[in-house]
């Protein structure tokens, strides 16, 4: 069994060094890197050199979905793939925890971590301050195993054959930043084994906002993408209703008094096209790549 990580990234070349980076301080040493990028200059290939386990740079067309197929085209079937946000920083022993994991559990096809802070709720997490909070933290003795409907795509790690053999793939219709991808996969994966949290697994996700998707991008996919998703059949209405409202409201709410690292406004105003789109019958989650 292969270890791969693999970390998608567009224009955030000072985001995703530092965390390539990072994984040296891991106790097991991925067996490949596989970063895979929009454009030659998303990431400074010279700056990660000289580590101890092998980095592939691999370029593709930008998205989310695109770029991680990229990635699941490279496996072979006794392959576990870990995905990786750009700024999402592991525990020391993650890595060796995740390969005991999928060794001791057969009966699991996917695997995510436990968040210890997430930076995508707030203002974001710096880079130090992060090795900080992922260096003291511990293991437990008994690891905590639950089941889940869904990993977070932060920190998802994938028993590659299922996916290969039934040739799963993330959705390229949910275009660029690819919002709920991570719960669309999940669903697919979830019909050949469990699909698990682990307390062993544990990282800071920083949250970094630099080259985020704009607050209009972010509110349409709030609504084209769970409708998508359960006319798909990866999703409950209750679960795609819940997730759309709760959105709404949020945004509307905070518009009047905008935290400074989110555009509500930009947001609430991309609920409402996607709204106007639905009521047209012309709701879709390409159309999001219609915003700027």
């Amino acid at each position: 069994m292969r270890l791969i990580v693999s970390i998608p990234t567009t224009n955030r070349p000072e985001i995703v060094v530092p965390t390539v980076l990072d994984i040296a301080r891991q106790k097991r040493f991925p067996d490949l890197v596989i970063v895979v990028v929009a454009r030659a200059d998303d990431i400074d290939a010279h700056k990660i050199a000289d580590l101890p386990f092998p980095v592939c740079i691999v370029q593709s067309e930008r998205g989310s979905c695109i770029q991680r197929n990229t990635a699941l085209s490279m496996l072979q079937e006794e392959d576990v793939l870990l995905y990786l946000d750009d700024d999402f920083l592991m525990a020391p022993d993650y890595l060796a925890n995740l390969e005991h994991l999928f060794k001791s559990r057969t009966d699991v096809v996917m695997a995510t971590g436990t968040v210890l802070a997430d930076g995508i709720h707030g203002p974001g997490i710096s880079h130090l301050r992060g090795l900080e909070m992922v260096s003291r933290t511990a293991p437990t003795i008994t690891p905590e195993i639950t089941d889940i409907y869904n990993c977070y795509g932060c920190n998802m790690a994938l028993r590659a054959a299922p996916a290969l053999l039934d040739k799963i793939l993330f959705d390229t219709r949910l275009k660029l930043y690819a919002w709920l991808e991570d719960v669309d996969f999940s669903r697919q994966m979830a019909a050949y084994g469990r699909i698990v949290r682990s307390s062993n697994l544990r990282g800071v996700h920083l949250g970094t906002k630099v080259g985020r998707s704009s607050g209009l991008r972010v509110g349409y996919s709030q609504i084209a993408n769970p409708l998508y998703l359960h006319r798909k059949g990866t999703m409950a209405f209750n679960r795609a209703l819940n997730i759309m409202c709760r959105n709404l409201a949020s945004n509307f709410v905070r518009s009047f008094n905008s935290e400074p690292e989110i555009d509500r406004l930009g947001r609430l105003k991309g609920n409402l096209h996607a709204f106007g789109d639905l009521a047209r019958g012309r709701i879709n989650p390409e159309k999001v790549a219609r915003f700027e």
